[in-house]
C-alpha cells in the first residue's frame, strides 16, 4: 500500500464559483501508476468546500440559490463583527459543505457516475486560488 500526496491549484469566483476539477484528479492519479484504492480530495482555507455534482448549466446556478436561501450573504454574521471582513456566511457555508471528499478508484480509473462529478466551491467574498490537497492510497 502507497500513500502518495499531490497539489493542484486553481482559480475560482467569489460568492460560490464553482469549479470542475474531475479530469485535474483523474490525470494525477494516472500520474501516480497507482491502479486500485482511495483518494481523499482537500480543499485548503476556511472558505472553501468540496462535493460531487452533475457539472451542468442548471445546477450551477441551483447551487449558489440555494446556499443564498440557506445562508444569506446579506445578513450580519459574529464573525464579520470580530473581523470586519463581510464573509461570516462564507465560512458558514463552508463548514456545512466541508473540505474533503474520498473517491474510490479501480484499474487506475476514478469509481464516478455517469454524471458525477468533483467540484471544488470557493464560498468567498473574494476571487481565490484554492489549493487542493490530493492524497492517493493503494496499490
Amino acid at each position: 500500500m502507497k500513500l502518495i500526496t499531490e497539489r493542484v491549484r486553481v482559480s475560482a469566483e467569489s460568492h460560490c464559483g464553482i469549479v470542475d476539477i474531475t479530469g485535474d484528479v483523474a490525470s494525477v492519479l494516472s500520474e501516480t501508476g497507482l491502479t486500485d484504492g482511495n483518494v481523499l480530495i482537500f480543499v485548503k482555507g476556511s472558505t472553501g468546500g468540496v462535493t460531487t455534482v452533475e457539472y451542468e448549466p442548471g445546477l450551477l446556478k441551483d447551487l449558489p440559490e440555494f446556499f443564498e436561501k440557506i445562508i444569506p450573504s446579506d445578513v450580519s454574521y459574529q464573525h464579520d463583527k470580530t473581523w470586519g471582513d463581510g464573509n461570516g456566511f462564507s465560512h458558514l457555508r463552508a463548514s456545512l459543505l466541508g473540505p474533503s471528499i474520498n473517491v474510490p478508484f479501480e484499474n487506475g480509473k476514478l469509481l464516478l457516475g455517469t454524471w458525477q462529478q468533483i467540484i471544488i466551491i470557493n464560498f468567498d467574498n473574494k476571487s481565490r486560488t484554492r489549493e487542493i490537497i490530493l492524497q492517493f492510497m493503494g496499490d
